[in-house]
């Protein structure tokens, strides 16, 4: 396999990766103005707040698609109550012009009501009238926090046939993003990619929200690559914030290789889109 990957130069793929990501947002009164920052018809991923339910998402996507942008709601499948409920969402967002959704199971202990997984909410919405062109599902580079990997590659298996892409979670090591690709293409998944990648933050808050998810591992990498003084001088000298540079230019040569496929990144933005787009402006800036 490997003599077969078509590499580009990195310069050309930092370039391919950011120039129309996918922006992810949490469906927040904040988000009116950090739309405000985000380039004109951007397309923005609006998920599913475990404190606000699935309506906020929906509603958020309604007023988003209004104003031009291209939305992708996160409908968790353990936020939607049954099949009347699904058939409802989806006449909505039908309406609001989308023709794309990420279908998470949604980290929800207790399902709101008979749907407790994405497979069941993706077989279900088959059977339906209606229908979008586009439909992602999770892809988890580093495991799931209380799911094993077989468990992981069992639901991958029956999902990827109502599926057109796989979103991965967050994960900062680009070595660790493009093994997982290899696996998932071993066991015959064909699926493009789209890599999830953390935007500009803190780092206090990143970690915080890294744990959340369950990507220890992750934040362990950000420390092996140069040891933990340079981990404490790097966030010195970054005056605390994370910028994730060094995993789009980890990933910039296999941007185009047919083999990876990789769709495009999808950016984590966790509504701090001022920041984030001062640096991928910067970023293009030198690389183009």
């Amino acid at each position: 396999m490997a003599s077969e990957i078509q590499s580009i130069p990195t310069a050309e793929g930092v370039v391919s990766l950011l120039e129309e990501p996918r922006f992810e947002l949490m469906p927040f009164e904040s988000m009116d103005e950090q739309l405000e920052y985000l380039p004109d018809g951007a397309e923005v991923a609006i998920t599913t707040s475990p404190t606000l339910g699935l309506e906020a998402t929906i509603e958020w996507t309604e007023r988003a698609s209004e104003r031009g942008y291209e939305v992708v709601p996160h409908v968790a499948a353990r936020y939607v109550r049954d099949e009347a409920h699904l058939e409802e969402l989806a006449g909505r967002l039908t309406d609001a012009g989308v023709t794309d959704i990420f279908v998470p199971g949604g980290d929800r202990e207790e399902p709101v009501g008979e749907f407790t997984s994405a497979y069941e909410f993706l077989s279900t919405l088959e059977e339906l009238d209606y229908a979008f062109e586009e439909v992602g599902i999770t892809g988890y580079p580093e495991g799931h926090s209380f799911l094993d990997d077989q468990v992981l590659a069992e639901s991958m298996a029956k999902k990827e046939p109502y599926a057109t892409y796989v979103v991965t979670q967050l994960c900062y090591d680009p070595d660790t993003i493009l093994e997982w690709i290899a696996e998932i293409r071993e066991r015959s998944v064909d699926l493009p990619v789209e890599v999830g990648v953390p935007g500009v933050m803190k780092y206090q808050r990143l970690l915080t929200i890294s744990k959340k998810v369950g990507v220890g591992d992750s934040v362990r990498f950000l420390q092996k690559t140069s040891g933990l003084l340079g981990f404490v001088r790097h966030l010195v000298g970054s005056r605390g914030t994370y910028v994730p540079e060094p995993l789009i230019e980890g990933l910039a040569p296999y941007a185009t290789d047919p083999y990876y496929d990789v769709r495009g990144v999808h950016i984590y933005a966790f509504n701090q889109v001022p920041d984030l787009e001062s640096w991928r402006s910067e970023t293009l800036g030198r690389y183009r």
